[in-house]
């Protein structure tokens, strides 16, 4: 493995692993204590930056559509979200720790955010805004709920970006799915004035009001928090997990037939 350097946020270092690739997707090596501590003591009014948690969805499609590659490496931090990849990153002598979305939000509202904290919110619903205003009445929510087809729709895109500016909360979350969560946050990145952090953690607001519900703690250490998603919203999620099984596995051949644990990034060279 690498050495371990220096990770800063404002005053605070905390000591982590540079930033690696595996499966053609950047991972900081870094854990989700360190994350937290990383957050709680970073500037509220230095330059904005952003944190990214892949999983095995966005992997795959990172494989697929090299454009969107530039949402990620431009991150902040860039999180494993997948318990398969992170047990399968071990078998390749990689400890790739496992830090999901969900319970990095979790710990941000247990342990980070303070009453009075002015925090944004890019929703994916008008619902998901209204039950965290009941559930924490003493944050001072912004929020936004953009029109559907976000993806396709660059006013609407750049809407979110001026929200974020106008705002200025102490943290920016953007639940509007992938990868348009990730090219917001990537956008916003790019504006001199823009402040705080932003968090592209999916349904993970939700989850944490109980708008919908996630899998209980024995399916997650099983790594099965999938099925549980499957059998509550099969509609939705039916294609994404069929269709992006076999390119995952596929992905995983390819990373045992390279026989590498250096740690690589595609064409030569490692990440700092």
């Amino acid at each position: 493995m690498t050495s371990i350097e220096a990770f800063s946020a404002g005053d605070a270092v905390v000591m982590r692993r540079p930033r690696q690739y595996f499966l053609n997707a950047p991972f900081d090596l870094i854990d989700h204590d360190s994350v937290v501590e990383l957050i709680a003591l970073a500037e509220p009014a230095a330059p904005f930056r952003y944190v990214v948690t892949p999983n095995a969805d966005h992997v795959v499609r990172l494989n697929r559509e090299p454009e969107l590659r530039p949402y990620y490496d431009n991150a902040w931090l860039t999180l494993c979200d997948s318990r398969p990849i992170s047990l399968f990153a071990r078998t390749r002598s990689r400890a790739m720790p496992h830090v999901t979305g969900s319970d990095l939000t979790v710990s941000l509202f247990q342990r980070v955010i303070r009453p009075g904290d002015r925090i944004a919110i890019i929703a994916s619903s008008q619902q998901v805004v209204s039950d965290l205003r009941r559930a924490y009445p003493d944050v001072d929510f912004r929020a936004h709920v953009p029109p559907l087809g976000l993806w396709t729709n660059p006013r609407a895109q750049y809407d979110c970006v001026e929200f974020a500016l106008r705002e200025r909360g102490r943290f920016l979350f953007i639940t509007v799915g992938a990868p348009q969560s990730e090219k917001i946050a990537y956008l916003l990145s790019q504006e001199p004035s823009a402040t705080g952090i932003g968090f592209c953690v999916g349904a993970s607001l939700e989850f944490l009001v109980g708008t919908r519900k996630r899998a209980p703690y024995w399916m997650r250490r099983l790594s099965l928090e999938w099925l549980h998603r499957l059998a509550t919203d099969p509609k939705r999620l039916w294609k994404r997990y069929v269709h992006g099984a076999v390119p995952l596995l596929m992905l995983f051949s390819v990373e045992l037939r390279k026989g590498r644990t250096d740690g690589s990034l595609p064409g030569g060279g490692t990440q700092k």
